[in-house]
């Protein structure tokens, strides 16, 4: 079985404390997956997220 591996690409966005559902659901309803969520400078938050390249087939 040869299967090609899924290729991601990431995005990195601030999370405002008071919107972080909002976002969140916005980038998900776009195929984003949350993969962490890290302190960001002055003390922020920072989301990584990641989703299949576009025209990739699913492993």
């Amino acid at each position: 079985m040869d299967r090609a591996m899924t290729q991601w690409e990431y995005l990195t966005t601030p999370l405002m404390i008071h919107t972080t559902q909002a976002i969140l659901n916005n980038w998900g309803s776009q195929g984003w997956e949350l993969v962490q969520v890290v302190p960001g400078p002055e003390g922020g938050l920072v989301a990584y997220l990641k989703r299949p390249i576009a025209g990739e087939a699913a492993a």
